[in-house]
């Protein structure tokens, strides 16, 4: 189980259409394939989508800092030394979705290793999740045709509408065409990506009350604490810290300074490891958790199924994965489906999953 390589490897994949929100805008999937050779022959894989509007990190900065810094502290250990691992690339300051790619694929490589789903090391309490899709920024008939289809096509009943735009009632018209359109038996909950100020949020969720609307995701900046903590003591839905807590120490102090009352976690950002501190955090403190999604393909979803599986606190509510729907292709042998409204995790070792050396070879940029 000793590590041999690490491997970081560009690929790019267009989307059908641009991914509008709050903090920016997404047209093609520049992202990294991240592979953790050992000396069984095991081969470990996990899908680093930078977010530089977000975290400041890009593709070639995640790559160098695998190849020039991580990779040096990563090969001779042995994969169950994850601890040890993390201590070391900690040093370095920042990084999240390059750190959290290691990590995903040492426990993917560990799975096969062992003849067991990554599911089943993390906790194994069930074996799907029900899924919510992300609508970006458009004409209300356009989200709601996008919406429609992901029902009827895909048996979709949740969605994560993106607001944030100025004025206020460009989004909550959105919100309410939805509501119109879709019936009360779909559930609709709304992210911010901090694009309103304490004021017009507050005024947005009053003029969505009547909406039936499950939670409200990053609507203002954390740094405006005193903003922050009145918007979200007056609200009746739960509050979501999603890239304002990237971390353990960041869920903390969200959750105990009253900025937020339930937790976002993405693998992308804190890989299986960090993440599973995270869930025990909010598990402890008594906060509701969603699985989110930082546009990850199909590997990236993979990834955060296998999570969101794994306990029962992160399966209560859907996740949301299913943005890989919006690419034009993927990089595994076997696509992701989702049906019933549910994304299944894979069978076999690890995470399940394969990747195609021909599409590969297509899409990568080295």
């Amino acid at each position: 189980m000793k590590i041999t390589q690490v491997e970081a490897i560009p690929f790019a994949i267009p989307y059908r259409k641009p991914l509008r929100f709050a903090s920016g805008e997404v047209r093609t999937a520049e992202h990294v394939l991240v592979r953790v050779h050992t000396d069984d022959g095991v081969v470990g894989v996990a899908e680093a989508p930078p977010r530089p509007f977000t975290y400041g990190e890009t593709q070639a900065g995640i790559i160098a800092v695998i190849r020039d810094v991580f990779a040096p502290q990563v090969v001779g250990s042995t994969l169950t030394q994850g601890e040890a691992i993390g201590a070391r690339i900690a040093r370095t300051v920042g990084n999240p979705a390059a750190k959290s790619a290691l990590d995903m694929a040492m426990w993917d490589a560990l799975g096969r290793t062992l003849g067991l789903q990554v599911t089943e090391l993390l906790g194994g309490f069930t074996d799907r999740m029900r899924v919510t899709h992300m609508l970006g920024f458009d004409e209300p008939a356009a989200m709601v045709a996008e919406a429609e289809r992901m029902r009827d096509v895909h048996g979709i009943t949740a969605f994560k509408v993106k607001v944030g735009r100025r004025p206020v009632q460009l989004d909550t018209a959105v919100v309410r065409a939805l509501r119109e359109a879709l019936g009360a038996e779909v559930e609709l909950y709304v992210d911010g990506n901090r694009g309103w100020s304490a004021s017009e949020s507050a005024r947005a969720m009053r003029e969505m009350a009547d909406l039936g609307l499950t939670l409200a995701e990053e609507l203002n900046p954390a740094d405006d604490v005193l903003g922050r903590r009145w918007l979200v003591q007056q609200l009746d839905v739960p509050f979501v810290a999603d890239e304002s807590a990237p971390t353990p120490a960041d869920v903390t102090r969200s959750l105990l300074d009253g900025a937020a009352t339930a937790i976002s976690i993405k693998t992308a950002r804190t890989g299986f490891t960090g993440s599973r501190r995270v869930h025990h955090l909010a598990e402890g403190l008594g906060a509701e958790v969603v699985m989110g999604n930082q546009i990850d393909g199909q590997l990236g979803s993979a990834c955060t199924v296998a999570f969101g599986s794994a306990f029962e606190l992160t399966s209560r509510r859907p996740g949301e994965l299913s943005n890989f729907l919006d690419m034009t292709d993927d990089l595994l042998t076997e696509p992701l489906e989702i049906t019933g409204g549910e994304l299944r995790v894979r069978q076999g070792t690890g995470l399940g999953v394969e990747i195609d050396a021909e599409k590969l070879a297509r899409y990568r940029q080295d």
